[in-house]
């Protein structure tokens, strides 16, 4: 499934530790939803962490998917040896440097969707990321933590469970299909400022008044010099009594 000829980018965030990685059916949920990412030609995207997301990853690569890690780590034995995370199940690892909770906005802004596994803090961090930058996103319900409270989240902090950003379904078949037509209606912000960041960038009719002052005074400047330049060519050739042209060093040693 293609997207202006790239293929779509499917963000699998949830539990890396906790309770729900002893649940057998969210573990074999979150392995059948990388399965159906990867069975729909989309790439999947994780935090290279373990617990639930490297389960989706398995299931993906287990498929014939192309599964990509973003890792918090600064280098690959920094993520083996101080994170304890995985790297079997990766095509393809980024390793960040910035730490678990910069790296997760890389996450969120890697992919064009995001699927929400189980979850605890961390992944709570994830899916607000993702709610404010307007990302779609679906939760696979039933599998413990972060996704079965989601409603009550927005609900308790007066945010809109939008039906246009937010899907939920506890069939990972159905909650990718459904998070893919999702994104196919969802036109993503141009800039940050758009989602309420800092403005990074004038509005194009402030920049054409700033580009047009600049010519305006650069046309000043170059006519000044000019009229500098023709005026001193004229004194030069003069040659009159009255010149304050200094004498050249060959006439000094004359006299």
């Amino acid at each position: 499934m293609a997207k202006q000829g790239m293929k779509i980018k499917i963000g699998v965030m949830g539990s890396a530790s906790g309770p729900t990685l002893r649940n057998p059916h969210a573990v074999a949920l979150a392995r059948r939803l990388g399965e159906e990412v990867a069975r729909r030609g989309c790439i999947l995207i994780t935090g290279a962490c373990p617990g639930l997301p490297d389960k989706a990853a398995e299931g993906a690569r287990q498929c014939g998917g192309f599964v990509f890690g973003i890792s918090p780590a600064f280098s690959r034995r920094e993520h083996l040896e101080i994170y304890g995370s995985p790297i079997e199940q990766y095509d393809m690892i980024l390793y960040s440097g910035m730490g678990l909770m910069e790296r997760d906005i890389v996450n969120i802004r890697s992919s064009d969707a995001i699927a929400i596994v189980g979850g605890g803090v961390g992944s709570l961090n994830e899916f607000t990321v993702a709610y404010e930058e307007r990302k779609p996103i679906g939760v696979l319900t039933g599998t413990g933590g972060l996704s079965n409270h989601i409603p009550e989240i927005l609900a308790f902090l007066h945010r809109r469970n939008d039906p246009e950003r937010l899907v939920y379904d506890d069939d990972p078949e159905r909650l990718i299909d459904r998070l893919l037509a999702l994104t196919a209606r969802v036109t993503p912000p141009l800039r940050e400022s758009d989602i309420g960041g800092e403005r990074e960038a004038p509005s194009y009719t402030q920049v054409e008044k700033t580009r047009r002052r600049q010519r305006r005074v650069r046309d000043r400047v170059t006519q000044r010099e000019e009229n500098n330049g023709n005026g001193r060519g004229s004194r030069k050739h003069v040659g009159s009594r009255g010149s304050k042209r200094a004498p050249k060093k060959a006439e000094v040693r004359q006299r």
